[in-house]
């Protein structure tokens, strides 16, 4: 397996400045927005035990004297039918392109999927380095031999063999072994100027980030059949004299799933607009007044134009 430590002797300046953008990817619930969130520090994508929270690319910027790191944090790779699914397989595929390197996240505690499967073969003829991530060691990560295996078999060689594969157990959650990824990173970055200024943490634009807080709050609270067949549309964000008015439409498939979000006498919905409103409050740094209406979509996740007004422009063709 290939070396990725950076050289102890060379110290901090401008020309050893490196800056690039490593993919973190996975199937779903792996825990690769946790990861996100722990490296920067900073909450930049939304957590759930909800499969497939997250629907965008989200670029999470990570900054530090050795250099800068562009972390795309992916939609979960899921191997579904509708419109949705292969847009996100698609943009969770697509940000292999252009990456210096690659987190392949797994959850050591769960056996090897097809998701898995689709992944490593995709990931077999890149040239870039990879770094197998052993997320969720904190419990017992017994399913470790699964994916060596996998990655074994599909590459024909043995896992020491592999020259640009690096076995890297981890833990989002607690942080365990955040300092050494980051090290790892940096040891292979390409030497360059940074992209993003030092006061930006990530790029995803105002609107998706506020309908990701709001389509969060739901996940915390509603059971888990329902959040598939939800989706968020922020609307207008407007600017006032003390206050910022925001207003957001929630879209689900049916009629009957309406009562389930709206809740009884308004209160589920009501709650989640206090909990949106307080996490926005402290993201835009101003009071915020929040207007939540639900609306019935059919088959909003086969729907081009709505998924493209939903944020998913890049990917819907």
């Amino acid at each position: 397996m290939m070396n990725l430590s950076t050289p102890e002797e060379e110290k901090a300046t401008p020309e050893n400045f490196r800056c690039g953008i490593v993919s973190i990817v996975g199937r779903p619930n792996v825990g690769k927005s946790t990861l996100l969130n722990s490296l920067l520090k900073e909450k930049v994508a939304i957590v759930s035990k909800v499969p497939q929270t997250t629907r965008n690319r989200i670029r999470g910027i990570y900054h530090d004297p050795r250099g800068q790191i562009v972390f795309i944090d992916t939609p979960g790779l899921r191997l579904g039918k509708d419109t949705l699914d292969k847009l996100l397989l698609r943009c969770s595929l697509g940000s292999l392109e252009d990456a210096d390197g690659i987190i392949h996240l797994v959850d050591a505690n769960e056996p090897v999927g097809p998701e898995e499967e689709h992944l490593v073969q995709k990931l077999k003829p890149l040239r870039i380095p990879i770094i197998l991530g052993l997320n969720k060691v904190d419990l017992k990560g017994q399913c470790v031999p699964e994916y060596i295996s996998l990655w074994e078999r599909i590459k024909g060689r043995s896992i020491e063999q592999m020259e640009s594969l690096v076995l890297l157990p981890l833990s989002g959650r607690t942080g365990f072994n955040r300092e050494k990824l980051l090290e790892i990173l940096f040891g292979f970055l390409p030497k360059g100027l940074p992209l993003y200024p030092p006061d930006v943490i990530s790029d995803l634009p105002q609107k998706i980030a506020v309908g990701d807080i709001v389509r969060e709050k739901f996940f915390s609270l509603l059971r888990e059949e329902l959040p598939h067949s939800l989706a968020v549309e922020v609307e207008t964000i407007q600017p006032r004299k003390k206050v910022i008015s925001i207003s957001a439409v929630v879209y689900v498939e049916r009629e009957s799933q309406k009562e389930i979000v709206i809740g009884k006498q308004g209160q589920l919905l009501k709650k989640v607009g206090i909990l949106a409103r307080e996490e926005l409050e402290g993201l835009l740094e101003s009071k915020v007044f929040l207007e939540l209406h639900v609306k019935s979509k059919k088959r909003w996740r086969d729907n081009p134009s709505l998924l493209k007004e939903l944020g998913y422009d890049d990917y819907v063709s």
